[in-house]
């Protein structure tokens, strides 16, 4: 009788199961069905309304049916929606303005250039951006410079104190599970495996970290005294007075314009607008004016450039949100290669690195496509190894001043967990084989040193090839390669005067250089990205089987999770990398 009951109660838990999971389906079908084909009617002296407390990507994911239902408090704006909806505002007669809410934007410096481009673009127009934020982190003040109005509420603060770079180092965390890392490496400067073998920067390490740091200062903080017409010598005073600064402060050091609450914002909005005080502001919204009349003329689609966006780490395999699949890549540039519409391609890379093959199979699809048409890199935040692999075979490459690249280096990473197995868990291992090198390489065990020797053979070789064919690609000697090789990490400024760049720029100015190439002029092509976002079904199952493994991390570690997640990695990984370990997170 107990069991009957355990299958009933199984089979009503299943079926109620069933019924949110259909619920929640159609629920999300319903949507796109009553919103998918709609116009959106653009009212006069309406106001174009952004909220950049959101996660910036290269590529939007059009119509986030799901984001409601499962309450993902961070919402994504994609660089080419957000680029092209400003660009489209900017000659729509009934759009007059701009009105940006943010506190904390969440995206790179690269990707802040495209921001500010994009702004400063539609303010030629002599339409204005206001801006109103409760508190400002760095990069909400930097955007806040360029518009004609920032309001901060009463109580708010801003933060504007300069950049840090900090790295976290996990070695004693290793050694008290009594795991061993095994590291082969090029380069002095190939510091991405410190974090497993040190508890603090070498002396390389901080060099390079204080001078590329320093390069992104002097192009973000230049930026804001052009801005707001100050001298470098009073943005320094003002970077050095406190680490936060408050509303009173802020107005009176000109981060900010005014103080004012939110309903003291809207009615200067209506002062500017020139309707009534009592008069509701005829917002639109980014997803909403997708779907407005196109004032930007579109190209002939018989010439077509296609941008290809490589965001995030690189593997072997299919790609996934903040992976780049080498199998998939292929497949993006030979479908484009193979298109006779097809006259240019960009590649849009974000990326730290990855996989030393999986970055040599896309080189050499690059290459190929080469014969056929020209290549562009752009480098949007990072490029860097893996990253920069992908962009050396291009035929040009841009950077942003403030991209993070270079990092030309390899190195291979293992792990002895034979301690942690044996002395921790009470777990041990024995076997048998049938020749030396058969149960290599192993990670319950130490590694003889004909081991270690096979595996440092493969990072030499590695660094010779990735070496041999970067100086290759810049047309320059393999010496003087080698001598900015071996790991150094450079902004795209530094890159720049090193010969490793071509143009400092963003994704724009690539389009304009891959156009050029075949003579076409702006208004004859159209610009295409790939790949294609996934589908709502897609996304729909992603999050159900992703989302709650998430919050259990993130739940449990708090703000350890991430290194965890780092540590898990490792599970995954090639045994030679050409890659960045740790990202710079500035802070």
């Amino acid at each position: 009788m107990l069991q009957f009951f355990k299958y009933v109660l199984a089979t009503i838990v299943g079926l109620f199961l069933f019924a949110v999971l259909s619920f929640v389906v159609m629920l999300g079908i319903g949507s796109m069905v009553s919103g998918g084909d709609s116009v959106t009617t653009v009212k006069e002296k309406s106001v174009l309304k952004l909220n950049f407390d959101s996660r910036f990507t290269e590529l939007a994911v059009p119509g986030d049916t799901f984001s409601e239902i499962f309450g993902n408090p961070i919402q994504n704006i994609g660089l080419n929606e957000f680029k092209s909806a400003v660009a489209n505002a900017a000659l729509d007669p009934n759009i007059k303005g701009i009105s940006i809410t943010m506190n904390n934007p969440l995206l790179g410096f690269g990707e802040m250039e495209e921001v500010r481009t994009a702004l400063k673009d539609f303010r030629k127009t002599g339409k204005f951006i206001y801006t109103y934020s409760d508190y400002l982190s760095e990069k909400a003040v930097l955007i806040a410079a360029l518009a004609d109005s920032s309001f901060i509420h009463p109580m708010g603060s801003a933060e504007f104190n300069g950049l840090s770079s900090e790295v976290t180092f996990v070695k004693g965390t290793l050694d008290k599970l009594g795991i061993e890392p095994l590291v082969f490496r090029v380069g002095e400067f190939k510091s991405a495996v410190e974090p497993y073998i040190r508890t603090d920067m070498s002396a390389e390490s901080r060099e390079q970290t204080g001078k590329y740091t320093g390069s992104v200062a002097r192009t973000i903080y230049s930026a804001f005294a052009e801005d707001k017409k100050m001298t470098k010598e009073e943005v320094d005073r003002i970077l050095n007075k406190a680490s936060m600064l408050s509303a009173d402060e802020s107005t009176q050091n000109r981060l900010v314009s005014a103080k004012a609450y939110a309903d003291e914002y809207e009615s200067a909005l209506r002062r500017k607008l020139g309707i009534k005080e009592n008069a509701k502001i005829a917002y639109v919204g980014l997803g909403a004016y997708g779907k407005a009349k196109k004032y930007v003329k579109a190209g002939s689609i018989e010439n077509k450039i296609t941008v290809i966006v490589s965001e995030g780490e690189i593997v072997q395999g299919k790609s996934s949100d903040g992976i780049i699949g080498s199998d998939d890549f292929v497949k993006e540039i030979r479908r484009a290669r193979n298109d006779k519409k097809v006259k240019a391609v960009v590649l849009r890379i974000n990326s730290p690195g990855g996989s030393a093959m999986a970055s040599d199979i896309m080189w050499r699809e690059i290459q190929l496509t080469r014969k056929e048409k020209p290549v562009i890199a752009s480098m949007s935040d990072l490029a860097a190894s893996g990253g920069y692999y992908m962009a050396m075979g291009c035929d040009t490459i841009v950077a942003h001043p403030a991209t993070i690249t270079g990092s030309i280096g390899i190195f291979g990473l293992m792990m002895n967990t034979q301690k942690l197995m044996n002395d921790k868990l009470g777990i041990t291992f024995d076997g048998v084989k049938t020749h030396e090198f058969a149960d290599s390489p192993s990670t319950t065990r130490r590694m003889s040193d004909a081991e270690k020797q096979t595996i440092q053979n493969m990072v030499n070789d590695g660094y010779e090839t990735f070496t041999s064919k970067a100086a290759r690609g810049r047309k320059m000697s393999i010496e003087k390669l080698k001598s900015i090789a071996g790991g150094r990490v450079w902004t795209g400024e530094q890159a720049k005067e090193l010969g490793l760049v071509d143009v400092l720029g963003g994704l724009d100015e690539a389009i304009a250089i891959a156009a050029g190439k075949v003579n076409l002029k702006a208004g004859d092509f159209q610009v295409k990205y790939y790949p294609y976002p996934k589908s709502d079904l897609d996304r729909l199952m992603e999050r159900l089987t992703k989302k709650e493994e998430d919050a259990r991390v993130a739940a449990y570690l708090g703000e350890y999770a991430p290194v965890y997640r780092q540590l898990l990695s490792l599970k995954s990984m090639d045994k030679i990398q050409a890659r960045m370990m740790f990202i710079p997170e500035f802070k």
